[in-house]
């Protein structure tokens, strides 16, 4: 690749002490950040040159939480709390194979970059397609696949190009032990067969809110000290059976499993001394605002984790419960839903959610020193982003004009490592056919379990194959 310098550029580091500042950043031929100032380039700044008009330059954004095969499931259960509506994926699930979450995650992935998310925490769909047991309180297995179910996922996210962790549920309580840390080994072994600089580590699918035993945080600590991996657990997400989620915070904490390399992932309904062992353990919080007001599962309480020194990110979640993977509305609708109520609008700032959903993100997961900001050395992943096209009027306030007036229409293009990966009016025939490869096989897969969709694509933009739902 050839070296790449962005010029004439309103810049938003995410580092540094100015919030902003008009200059240029250079890319090297590696795909990192090489030189980044104000004014203008150096003669002899290296590459090419590339004026961005006065366009915002800003680091890609993180998905801190992200479930990306998901896609086809977009409007699903739009009126169902969390276990309602995450059984409806499940069953709609049921008829999908290993090629079928190839394509659905390969699409996810390249929906995640045009909405100018280069880097995401991805929760793979578990091997075990499972359901809610609301009796229990735990998950029941529907149908066990072997570990390619989990490593063709990784494929589609490495062919989308995004940088992404993988995240794996180790289904100790479905399967025998041996089996499940043996297929959790496979996928481990697969992603070590990914490029280096899109594979951004393994992670553990922490599974302790759905198990009926401590056992589980002590085979996932065992994990994370095998492959030095982290660790994210969805946590008191929903008032759902609440009681019972907050009493198993004792199991990881008991296990070990706090700490540095540990997230809890919504963390909507904590009790005083969890936030305090949050904080006291340097645990991390990653908060999707869009996901948790769509399912009814209420608002985290941001602003004291931040009062107390708690590293917090922002994931778009699933895109069936967003429905739309974009940072920019998660931004807005986190900020607005804090200050709505509190009644105050001075509780968050915008520099304050842009830094959330960018470096917070990079730190909560544990790659903060390769992405999520601007700074020399790290990843050349950029959004560029037009505040004139279609225009935002007099820019007062760069950072609140970024976060508050602008977004995906304002999208212009998205790079990663130096690349352009998207682009605003430039036909994707990737995209094209992982879109229509979505459609099909998801709707074919939930067919199984007796589901279909109110209204099937129309019949001049469908492949000249039909689509079998029966």
């Amino acid at each position: 690749m050839t070296a790449t310098t962005f010029h004439n550029a309103l810049i938003l580091p995410i580092a540094g002490d100015k919030p902003w500042f008009r200059g240029w950043l250079t890319a090297d031929a590696g795909g990192r950040i090489s030189g980044i100032a104000e004014g203008a380039p150096p003669a002899d700044a290296p590459g090419v040159r590339h004026d961005l008009e006065g366009c915002f330059l800003a680091p890609g954004f993180v998905s801190g939480h992200s479930h990306i095969y998901t896609g086809g499931m977009r409007g699903v259960a739009a009126d169902s709390p969390l276990y309602e509506w995450v059984s409806r994926n499940s069953l709609m699930l049921l008829g999908a194979d290993a090629d079928d979450l190839y394509w659905m995650t390969l699409a996810g992935g390249l929906d995640h970059l045009s909405s100018g998310i280069t880097s995401v925490y991805n929760f793979t769909q578990s091997r075990v397609i499972a359901l809610f047991d609301y009796e229990k309180s735990v998950l029941r297995a529907e149908r066990i696949h072997p570990a390619e179910f989990v490593n063709r996922q990784v494929d589609g996210l490495a062919a989308s190009g995004i940088r992404f962790v993988t995240s794996v549920r180790l289904d100790d309580e479905q399967l025998a032990e041996d089996e499940a840390f043996h297929g959790f080994d496979e996928v481990m072994r697969h992603l070590a067969t990914v490029d280096p600089a899109l594979n951004l580590g393994g992670s553990v699918y922490g599974s302790v809110q759905w198990s009926s035993a401590p056992v589980t945080a002590e085979r996932e600590r065992a994990l994370m000290d095998r492959y030095g991996i982290t660790n994210q657990a969805h946590f008191v997400e929903t008032a759902e059976q609440i009681d019972i989620q907050q009493a198993k915070f004792d199991w990881y904490d008991a296990a070990g499993v706090l700490g540095p390399d540990f997230a809890f992932g919504h963390f909507v309904h904590p009790t005083d001394r969890m936030v305090a062992r949050v904080r006291d353990t340097g645990s991390s919080v990653v908060w999707q605002p869009m996901s948790n007001g769509r399912l009814g599962s209420g608002i985290a309480d941001i602003p004291r984790l931040l009062s107390d020194a708690v590293t917090v990110g922002m994931g778009v979640d699933d895109q069936s419960c967003t429905d739309v993977s974009d940072p920019f509305e998660n931004m807005r609708t986190g900020l607005f839903l804090q200050r709505g109520l509190r009644s105050d609008a001075a509780v968050l700032s915008p520099a304050d959610v842009l830094a959330l959903h960018t470096i917070g993100s990079a730190t909560a997961i544990g790659v903060a020193d390769r992405v999520g900001s601007l700074e020399v050395g790290k990843y050349a992943d950029l959004v560029v982003v037009d505040p004139y096209s279609p225009h935002t009027g007099p820019i007062w306030d760069p950072v609140a004009t970024y976060v508050l007036g602008c977004g995906l229409r304002n999208l212009r293009e998205v790079f990663v490592g130096g690349r352009s990966v998207w682009a605003r009016g430039v036909s994707d025939p990737t995209r094209s056919e992982a879109d229509l490869e979505l459609t099909e096989r998801m709707i074919r897969s939930a067919a199984r379990s007796g589901i279909r969709p109110a209204v099937s694509p129309p019949a001049d933009r469908a492949r000249t194959l039909a689509i079998r739902s029966s």
